[in-house]
């Protein structure tokens, strides 16, 4: 991994940590929900840190606070819970949840509220997973499917695909930013409408086309 990548992760975990075990899921609905959210934070760094074959569902329940056994009950099995992480429709559900003319700025204030609410990065595992080639061309085909060629359906006008390809890129580049320069960056302090202020214009050029 190279110092870039090492940072982003190293910083992603940081942010990730929680607390909370499967006494919690007893604890309700909104218990059970932040059990659930606490394993797939934990399973998306176990995957981006390692190969998929060193990552342990008990280095996962670790890292969680849960047992071992609770990963199990809630999602059956690591494959089960890998592919999970390589779903990236919710995160598109959201980003894309609003009209073209308003769509720039609204991704902008999404991507941020999305990483203070996931502690964590929804898009950037595409980009720094270790796992093995398989598993790589999963997540960068789930990624195309779900993100990429969705939003081009959503463009008019002429390149919708090269379009919609470069403004994932810049998503990708807002994130790679924010968690390269956690926690003392300048963006860290920006706030969310600062953000969108100066990088959603250019986002938005993209999203009207010529």
């Amino acid at each position: 991994m190279n110092s870039t990548e090492d940072s982003l992760t190293t910083a992603s975990a940081r942010a990730g940590a929680e607390t909370g075990g499967e006494a919690g899921e007893a604890g309700g609905e909104a218990s059970a929900e932040t059990g659930r959210e606490a394993i797939v934070r934990a399973a998306r760094r176990a995957f981006t840190l390692r190969p998929y074959a060193e990552v342990t569902m008990r280095g996962i329940a670790a890292d969680a606070g849960v047992s071992p056994s609770l990963i199990v009950k809630r999602f059956g099995s690591k494959e089960a819970l890998f592919n999970t992480v390589a779903d990236f429709r919710a995160a598109a559900d959201e980003l894309f949840a609003a009209a073209p003319p308003a769509l720039g700025r609204h991704l902008v204030l999404t991507m941020v509220a999305l990483r203070d609410r996931l502690r964590g990065d929804p898009l950037l595992r595409v980009v720094f997973s270790l796992g093995i080639e398989d598993e790589r061309t999963l997540l960068r085909a789930r990624f195309r499917e779900q993100v990429t060629d969705r939003l081009a359906a959503a463009l008019t006008g002429p390149d919708t695909q090269l379009r919609a390809e470069l403004i994932a890129g810049q998503l990708l580049g807002l994130g790679a930013t924010l968690s390269l320069h956690r926690p003392d960056g300048a963006g860290s302090h920006a706030g969310a409408e600062r953000l969108a202020d100066l990088y959603a214009p250019g986002l938005q050029r993209l999203i009207d086309g010529p």
